[in-house]
């Protein structure tokens, strides 16, 4: 019966004009998903995260006869490479896996070059801010992150404005927010909480902070004496990490990274923990969305992809999400428990980056760091 269900589904998509089929593709079921994904063949997606990989090997074992290509890629490239082909008149990619949302909500959604697409099967689990206007698989982070091994007392910092003295002159690492746009973002959401960054300095320094002229505030105050004090600019995450979390390091740097990346600790030898206890915040939680381009040439595998990389309904998530279940990234599936050796979702001390409001600040700050630079 399900198979005769299937040809029935198949034959009608297939029937549907162009412009149709996306619409009444929305609300299949992966079962009725699949034999028109086999018969596409394929599905490209470009991943914010090099865990598209497992993700790879998962998803062709439980969907044979449609192979996942997945292309790791930033989301500060993903966006100009959409926009490129697109203008191009080149419909290439099927599915986003991307953070950078301020802008891809500026640059991609209110463009419609993506398709937002829930999948039925999770939709009733997820709060109504994870669907729309970009459909959230978990929460990430950019968060200050210290060596554990060489502080076994704990993070050398609880107050951020301690990495503008002397002591941490040239010892504070970030990766080119220029490179990568969360790091953008983080400074943006620093830039717009300037009260409590001016709290922070009080109760660090006992008076008020004093903000130079064309500076917005105490946030602005901060991102320019981080900048003075020889914040280090780095290429990629890989060689933060290592900076940081080297296990025979010293004396190492502290800085600003993905909490998550500690999972590989063991492997690569580092001793990666977040600082989790700082005033008034150790960095940003930021959404990894998942999004369908415009035109996508296999959107039936695009779509079963998506609901895949969602889990199945076992505590971790099963194949299709166990790869981001690790400390330091939160499913937003409430079936989905936290990784048990990650600091649990409402105790960690970050801000969560405001979509419209980042938006509208990022120009502003991203010209404030060309100055400083």
């Amino acid at each position: 019966m399900l198979k005769r269900l299937s040809m029935t589904v198949l034959a009608a998509c297939l029937a549907l004009p162009a412009g149709a089929l996306a619409e009444d593709l929305d609300g299949l079921t992966p079962e009725q998903l699949l034999p028109i994904a086999k018969k596409e063949g394929s599905v490209t997606v470009f991943s914010l995260s090099s865990r598209i990989a497992k993700i790879e090997k998962a998803f062709e074992g439980a969907y044979p006869g449609v192979d996942l290509i997945g292309l790791d890629m930033s989301s500060t490239k993903q966006i100009a490479r959409v926009e490129a082909e697109q203008q191009a008149g080149v419909h290439a990619v099927d599915v986003l896996y991307i953070a950078d949302t301020p802008v891809v909500f500026s640059k991609l959604v209110k463009e419609n070059r993506v398709v937002n697409y829930v999948p039925p099967r999770i939709a009733g689990e997820l709060e109504d801010r994870y669907k729309t206007p970009l459909l959230t698989q978990r929460l990430s982070t950019k968060v200050l992150m210290y060596n554990e091994k060489a502080f076994p007392d704990g993070a050398p910092i609880t107050n951020l404005w301690q990495l503008t003295e002397p002591e941490w002159q040239g010892r504070v690492l970030m990766v080119d927010p220029s490179q990568r746009g969360e790091l953008l973002d983080l400074l943006t959401e620093i830039s717009l909480h300037s009260d409590e960054m001016a709290a922070a300095y009080k109760a660090l320094y006992g008076k008020d902070i004093v903000v130079e002229d064309g500076l917005e505030g105490a946030g602005d105050q901060f991102i320019k004496a981080l900048f003075e004090n020889d914040l280090i600019l780095l290429p990629n995450s890989d060689v933060l990490n290592k900076s940081i979390g080297d296990v025979d390091a010293k004396n190492p740097p502290v800085g600003f990274g993905t909490y998550s990346d500690r999972r590989d600790n063991e492997k690569e030898g580092w001793a990666l923990q977040v600082a989790n206890d700082v005033a008034p915040a150790n960095g940003i939680l930021f959404p990894a969305v998942l999004t369908i381009a415009d035109k996508a040439p296999h959107p039936a595998a695009a779509r079963l992809l998506i609901d895949f990389m969602f889990g199945d309904d076992s505590p971790t998530g099963g194949p299709g999400f166990e790869p981001f279940n690790v400390p330091g990234d939160y499913a937003v599936r409430k079936s989905i428990a936290d990784a048990a050796d990650s600091v649990k979702l409402a105790d960690l001390k970050a801000w969560t980056i405001d979509l419209a409001k980042t938006a509208a600040a990022r120009g502003r700050v991203a010209d404030l760091i060309i100055t400083l630079q």
